[in-house]
């Protein structure tokens, strides 16, 4: 009876014929291919999974925590004497090269699984098995001499290793979206500075308002970016809260005597970051709320940003027939049968990144709803999801600050016209003259065309020069 292969194992015809190792497990047998790190698991789960394409290589945070966590479980494990020293040792140094970034490659199955991300922790397993293997001198698949499970999954389960490398995985993608956000913020408000003096019509309802300066509104950009900065940076001490120790439900069961504790400080030396055991174990291991938490502040940011797109969308709409306050650098061609048409391209990238990290706070929020008894097996799609609007957005504010902010001008001469002629300036009055003449005053000015001082003045209620003193240094502030 011949043994079944590996998914992946026969693409085509190959110029060379391939090598196969033979494993097994609880279903039976299966041939994977002799040079792979993975094993058995690692292709059934191949099999079963074939739906979004993106493997869990494509996530590298993702697959450095788990080489964190396994990290800091074998020197636990050393620690407390339930791992041999070579074995431990073995192990550590097959995590420290994925932590390098090497053998990414291996970590294949597809991120949107069944099994609570029991796949990806087996391939992490096999993976790390394997290399260990070799650092011995044994060759792939031994795993009679240090196996996946035994030895680097000793003390764990899935629903312990799991959702603490998802936790670490966030905090530390977040510190690019951060940084990210911090330099966009400061873009705008770099350009706050450059407007200060540029007057314009404010507008509320699309309607004309007040007078302010191009500044005042680019400065609120920075400052609605760096609220918002700092609202994903207080989700940090939240995500450092890990079940490590856990095991199956939270009990610990399969743990032996002082792993929690040893794992938890080992690995908080490893990543850098102030990691905590959650004070109740069986609530961590069931409860996901967190990540749940960390999407609603992303779409607070992601919708907040597509705000400010849709702004100077709208503040760069013409050239001709539109607002035409300001001019964003120009990109690409816009059209293929309208020549010299220029598109505000990266604002309408950030926009739909924003929809689809609502889209996907949706679908996070489901999930976690879904979570039954002491265990959600949705996590997987929760964390591809969150890993994925962070990689988008942080990539987003790149492009939005350097392909766009840094980039824009005002439209100067044309912002001091409008402004000019402004009857929204006359609200400065209302104090001075009543809020009955100051609306007459307003009417006769948009039928007529007259200027607001003009006319205040002929109606006696205030000398021309004072009227304009008191309309205009409004628009910076005063």
């Amino acid at each position: 009876m011949s043994v079944p292969h590996a998914p992946g194992a026969s693409g085509g015809v190959p110029s060379v014929p391939r090598a196969f190792r033979t494993e097994s497990d609880a279903l039976g047998e299966l041939a994977v291919p002799a040079d792979a790190y993975w094993g058995v698991h690692t292709a059934r789960a191949l099999e079963n999974f074939q739906v979004s394409g993106v493997p869990v290589a494509a996530h590298p945070p993702l697959v450095h925590a788990l080489a964190a966590v396994k990290h800091a479980a074998a020197l636990a494990n050393r620690e407390i004497g339930a791992l041999e020293p070579h074995k431990a040792d073995a192990i550590a140094s097959a995590c420290r090269a994925i932590a390098a970034g090497r053998h990414h490659g291996e970590f294949r199955v597809d991120v949107i699984q069944g099994g609570a991300g029991t796949s990806t922790n087996m391939n992490a397993n096999e993976v790390i098995a394997n290399l260990a293997l070799e650092e011995l001198g044994h060759e792939r698949g031994r795993y009679d001499m240090l196996s996946p499970l035994d030895d680097v999954n000793r003390c764990q389960s899935t629903n312990d290793t799991y959702p603490t490398a998802l936790r670490i995985a966030v905090s530390t993608s977040l510190d690019g979206l951060l940084a990210e956000l911090a330099l966009l913020s400061a873009a705008f408000t770099a350009k706050g500075t450059e407007f200060a003096e540029v007057v314009k019509v404010g507008r509320t309802q699309l309607q004309d308002a007040v007078p302010m300066t191009l500044g005042q509104e680019f400065a609120a950009f920075g400052t609605t970016v760096a609220e918002d900065t700092d609202r994903l940076r207080e989700t940090l001490p939240l995500l450092a809260e890990v079940n490590l120790g856990a095991t199956a439900i939270g009990t610990g069961v399969t743990a032996a005597p002082g792993y929690a504790e040893a794992a938890v400080r080992h690995l908080r030396a490893l990543t850098g970051l102030d990691l905590r055991p959650a004070a109740d174990l069986v609530e961590a291991t069931s409860d996901t709320g967190v990540f749940l938490h960390v999407s609603g502040v992303l779409k607070r940011a992601a919708v907040k940003l597509s705000k400010i797109c849709n702004d100077l969308r709208l503040l760069s709409s013409g050239p001709q027939h539109g607002f035409a306050e300001i001019c964003l650098p120009p990109r690409q061609a816009g059209s293929s049968v309208m020549p010299g048409k220029v598109n505000p391209v990266i604002p309408e990238l950030v926009n739909q990144i924003a929809y689809a990290a609502a889209g996907a706070d949706v679908a996070i929020t489901m999930a976690v709803e879904n979570g039954q008894l002491q265990l959600n097996a949705f996590e997987p799609l929760i964390g591809h999801l969150l890993l994925t609007t962070v990689e988008w957005l942080t990539r987003g504010c790149h492009a939005l600050r350097t392909r766009c902010v840094d980039g824009i001008t005002a439209n100067t001469e044309h912002l001091a016209r409008r402004a000019a002629g402004s009857v929204g300036a006359v609200t400065a009055l209302t104090p001075y003259i009543g809020y009955a003449a100051a609306a007459a005053i307003a009417k006769r000015a948009l039928a007529t065309g007259e200027p607001v001082a003009d006319l205040v003045a002929a109606a006696g209620l205030l000398d021309r020069d004072r009227a304009i003193a008191l309309m205009w240094p409004s628009a910076a502030g005063g």
